[in-house]
């Protein structure tokens, strides 16, 4: 059996989040006991190729900021991302998500 490469790992985790919650990339890089990965993380949901199967839009900063989505930092893409979480039901004020309300963690 073939070993899953960095970026399948991160997408098979990321399609774990149910929708209505969010991770971090710093969570997803803790589970895959790999240290501080939070960037590769990053780096790989910027290329997911199975969106929208894979909800990379459900992965947000450890602060509960939106961080980034489709590659891009700010922008038209942010906005969209927000819509994708708000239709899901997740609140988001002043560009910010309240983790302890909508934060989910891999058990």
């Amino acid at each position: 059996m073939e070993k899953m490469s960095f970026s399948e790992r991160v997408y098979k985790l990321c399609s774990k989040i149910p929708q209505g919650k969010v991770s971090t990339y710093k969570e997803i890089g803790k589970v895959l006991g790999k240290g501080q990965v939070y960037r590769a993380v990053g780096r790989a949901l910027k290329d997911n190729p199975y969106a929208p199967k894979v909800p990379c839009h459900r992965v947000v900063k450890s602060d509960g900021s939106i961080g980034g989505f489709k590659g891009k930092i700010g922008g038209k893409n942010i906005v969209e991302k927000i819509q994708l979480l708000e239709k899901e039901g997740v609140e988001i004020k002043n560009n910010k998500i309240d983790l302890k309300k909508y934060g989910f963690t891999f058990s």
